[in-house]
């Protein structure tokens, strides 16, 4: 074997051992994708496309749906059209620049209907019963407290309401389905449908919340 080659395999050998390294690390300590990597936000994601999660999140126009975790926006823009008209989607970001992207891209394709607001998922700045569903991708997984957060999502969601969580891989803090499930049963939830496989899916449960009368 060549001199030439024996660096070349070594040095391989060596991304993998970080790489595998940095996935256990993200996997011990979840955290929201930076700002400075958002151009990975943007990839096509075929196993998690736009068109499958609004056919199991279902938004109507005239509804009021929360996005928790939108990053740059690769799906809400699609939702809040499906909400127009009389419709609104509140997008929820720890980071203010994810927030201001997203919203200068709103704006240069003409959608109005989107109101941005920097907070935490463990602590949602909303009154209960705020919205019609909820939705999040890719995002639970980076929750440090992922059964609080889903405690505060059964909070904000009308009784009834429709929570949607999407998970795919290769993401270093993906949530495998049986355990989503667990989770948000805990919580109040009662899942209702999933679609996809491995790779990508999507789960929609209901709000088991006491329906409000008057």
């Amino acid at each position: 074997m060549s001199k030439r080659l024996v660096v070349t395999v070594l040095g391989a050998a060596l991304l993998v051992v970080r790489a595998v390294a940095w996935l256990l690390e993200q996997r011990r300590s979840p955290s929201a994708c930076p700002y400075s990597q958002r151009i990975f936000l943007d990839l096509p994601r075929p196993f998690m496309r736009r068109e499958a999660l609004c056919d199991i999140l279902k938004p109507s126009p005239g509804e009021r749906l929360l996005e928790v975790g939108p990053g740059t926006g690769y799906y809400s823009g699609h939702v809040a059209r499906e909400l127009a008209p009389g419709g609104s989607l509140t997008v929820l970001d720890l980071q203010p620049a994810m927030l201001d992207e997203l919203m200068r891209r709103a704006a240069a394709d003409g959608i109005a209907n989107i109101s941005p607001v920097c907070g935490d998922a463990q602590a949602l700045p909303f009154p209960d019963a705020t919205f019609d569903a909820a939705f999040l991708v890719a995002t639970l997984g980076e929750v440090p407290d992922k059964p609080r957060a889903l405690g505060e999502l059964r909070r904000v969601v009308k009784p009834g309401g429709r929570l949607v969580v999407g998970e795919g891989q290769p993401d270093p803090h993906h949530v495998r389905s049986d355990d989503l499930r667990k989770l948000a049963e805990a919580a109040g939830f009662r899942a209702a449908e999933r679609v996809g496989g491995r790779l990508g899916y999507f789960a929609r449960f209901v709000n088991e919340g006491d329906e409000v009368i008057g």
